[in-house]
């Protein structure tokens, strides 16, 4: 019993402190820049008229960034270049990559102005 209470302890230490290497240099400014995109997507799709519901809302699926971009158009396909950009970002700060990070969030915030 007391050695599986020790790797348990040892298994839960290591854990919670490992948790903060994942969280790179640039996660803040994702953060931050995925906000940004998410209120611009929202306030543009709750601009436009009413369309009638989508089959996926009619199942009860909650809209997401994507499906939201989808629906936009034009404007929609800069909209999901800004979400892939942003998972570009998150995949870099993931591995230490800080230069292609910010430029990944250059690319999504291009699309903001």
């Amino acid at each position: 019993m007391t050695k599986t209470l020790t790797y348990c302890s040892a298994i839960a230490d290591l854990l919670m402190a490992a948790s903060p290497l994942h969280a790179g240099s640039c996660a803040h400014s994702i953060a931050r820049v995925q906000a940004q995109v998410d209120a611009v997507i929202e306030n543009r799709a709750g601009s436009n008229s009413p369309e009638p519901e989508s089959l996926s809302a009619l199942r009860g699926y909650q809209p997401t960034p994507y499906s939201l971009a989808e629906t936009e158009g034009s404007h929609g396909r800069a909209y999901e270049f800004a979400l892939d950009s942003l998972g570009r970002a998150r995949a870099a700060d993931h591995v230490g990559d800080t230069a292609s990070c910010l430029k990944e969030l250059a690319n999504a915030r291009a699309v903001l102005r």
